[in-house]
């Protein structure tokens, strides 16, 4: 059972998802909000959350056209819970809205989909279920609008990560510690760093189990330094692409016999 936050700025629209979800018993709606402060507010108050199901335009009386979107909410959100899932639903052919969602850097745990295609709670589902097991998906009506940003993303590392996941890396590689990291971000809570530093692991493939916590941070702080894909072999070395196409030892003409030691 899918436990959901359902947000939505009109309410007659929330009342049918919300009874469209749980009338197939596969979901529960446990909370809703109208705006992206009230998304935020609900996040923090409910732990168990999987998944949000959020609308991108959200209207908020208070704040007019200072108003927060859905994706400043998602980005909002996963400064404290990294790649919440979230299930976009749109249908705002505004520019402004692509432009926001390329440059917040989401890259999975997410679905971004046309209101008028996917807002059948049979549809609904299987992104949300895709969303919370790290999958993403894009309406191929969206997907044009994103598709050069997501290549471009592909050249370096540091692309790989969420902006709120490289401000933490980049903090790491200064040699703040989680406690200072999340003090200087203004977090609530370190493990936040620490769930966060997970992501940055498993992006970077530092995560294995023969990695211990400290040299994975190490790591982290030198590919995040160099941006560029970094590997280490049995021995320790560091090794980077080379124009052959192959892997070559970071830090100069390193011996393969004897890990560079004479």
């Amino acid at each position: 059972m899918l436990r959901l936050l359902l947000v939505e700025d009109h309410k007659p629209v929330r009342q049918a998802l919300r009874e469209g979800l749980e009338a197939t018993g596969e979901a529960v709606v446990v909370a809703e909000a109208s705006t992206a402060r009230e998304a935020i507010a609900a996040v923090e108050a409910h732990a168990d959350l999987d998944a949000a199901l959020m609308d991108v335009e959200l209207r908020d009386p208070e704040l007019g056209a200072r108003a927060m979107s859905g994706v400043g909410a998602a980005v909002a959100i996963r400064r404290e819970r990294p790649r919440f899932p979230v299930v976009f639903y749109s249908i705002q052919d505004d520019d402004s809205y692509f432009r926001e969602f390329r440059a917040a850097g989401i890259l999975s745990h997410y679905a971004y989909v046309r209101k008028s295609n996917y807002l059948l709670p049979s549809m609904l589902l299987p992104l949300l279920r895709d969303a919370t097991a790290g999958r993403s998906f894009i309406d191929p009506e969206i997907e044009d609008r994103v598709d050069e940003v997501r290549q471009r993303d592909a050249v370096s590392p540091r692309a790989l990560l969420e902006p709120n996941e490289l401000r933490v890396v980049e903090l790491l590689a200064q040699g703040l510690t989680n406690e200072q990291i999340a003090a200087r971000l203004g977090l609530r809570d370190a493990r936040a760093v620490s769930r966060t530093n997970g992501r940055i692991y498993d992006a970077w493939r530092l995560s294995e189990s023969s990695t211990d916590e400290k040299v994975a941070r190490a790591r982290a702080a030198l590919i995040y330094l160099y941006d560029r894909p970094i590997m280490w072999d049995e021995q320790g070395r560091a090794l980077a692409p080379d124009r052959k196409g192959g892997w070559s030892p970071l830090f100069g003409d390193e011996d393969a016999s004897d890990g560079g030691r004479s």
